[in-house]
């Protein structure tokens, strides 16, 4: 079982429209409310595949209580950990274009109580039986920017292997005690950790490089449009495929690395071609829609062992 931990997590509401005018009354239309935050996105993904999974989140006031119902609408199994502050609600704008604009809450503080309670409904589920915990999404005020290196540790003492997905501090952090097991920033988030700008692929595979020298086993870097680069110590593979008209962009990324995690096991150009087809299946839904089997097309996906390391990411 794949344990999902978001400590951010949100009721994601998109609207529709057909073309965004700031500053002016607009109409929406089609609404979309789905239960968010990176982890849940992830769980939501497995569960669409039949991959055993449970999400591990803080819920508080209504709108906590609403996202507890939402997973259980999609058949998620959830342990939700009461907090007094409330869950907040993220706002997406979809354009007919495809563009996407949103507004994040902050999201309640958590206080030492409740990080502890957090930990300890992992720990309960380490204890249960889980094969990998993955962390993702950003951290609420009061959490501490240490808290994913917390949760590798509590993953570490159970031999259970940990996965991550966030940014910057606590990305860096987490990146600087080593123990991971995958991290998966995207390429700005990873151009920002290791402080240089990545143009071609070469220097994406040089900042992975540092990524896997500090004790994370593979880096997973999304690249958008540009489909993804999978590395190790001592290997890279690129998959993408043809351009596509999106629908929202939003929750792609967390589509990808579900897609990973579940060909876990696989030959790795295969579990990265799954990871770029359930992303690029993502992309195609409305608000934060997960991908079903019969989205996927991974004929549509190309992969390319050890990518010519001068090739400009806009040129994949």
């Amino acid at each position: 079982m794949i344990v999902t931990v978001t400590p951010n997590p949100s009721v994601d509401r998109a609207l529709d429209l057909e073309c965004l005018a700031v500053g002016e009354v607009n109409r929406a239309h089609a609404t979309h409310v789905h239960a968010g935050g990176k982890g849940i996105n992830v769980s939501r993904a497995l569960v669409a595949h039949g991959r055993p999974t449970r999400a591990v989140l803080p819920a508080g006031g209504p709108d906590g209580e609403l996202l507890v119902r939402l997973l259980d609408d999609h058949g998620v199994p959830a342990r939700a950990v009461p907090v007094a502050g409330e869950t907040r609600s993220n706002i997406t704008l979809v354009e007919s274009t495809g563009v996407t604009t949103k507004v994040n809450a902050p999201g309640p503080a958590l206080g030492p109580d409740d990080v502890a309670a957090l930990l300890d409904a992992v720990a309960a589920e380490l204890v249960g039986g889980a094969r990998l915990v993955v962390g993702a999404g950003s951290l609420p005020a009061g959490t501490g920017a240490d808290f994913f290196v917390r949760l590798a540790e509590l993953a570490g003492r159970h031999g259970v292997p940990c996965a991550l997905d966030t940014s910057g501090e606590p990305l860096a952090r987490a990146v600087a005690a080593g123990g991971l097991d995958l991290v998966k920033p995207n390429d700005e988030e990873l151009g920002a950790l290791v402080g240089c700008d990545l143009v071609v692929v070469g220097d994406v595979v040089d900042a992975a490089r540092r990524v896997v020298a500090r004790g994370t086993r593979r880096v997973l870097v999304s690249l958008g449009v540009h489909g993804a680069l999978l590395v190790d110590a001592t290997s890279t593979w690129w998959a993408g495929g043809p351009p596509l008209v999106p629908a929202s962009t939003v929750g792609a990324g967390d589509a990808t690395l579900a897609g990973f995690l579940a060909a876990e096991g696989e030959e790795p150009a295969r579990q990265l071609a799954t990871a770029v087809a359930w992303g690029r299946a993502a992309v195609l839904l409305p608000g934060t829609a997960v991908p079903a089997p019969a989205d996927i097309r991974t004929d549509d996906v190309r992969v390319a062992a050890d990518p010519d390391p001068d090739l400009a990411l806009k040129e994949l």
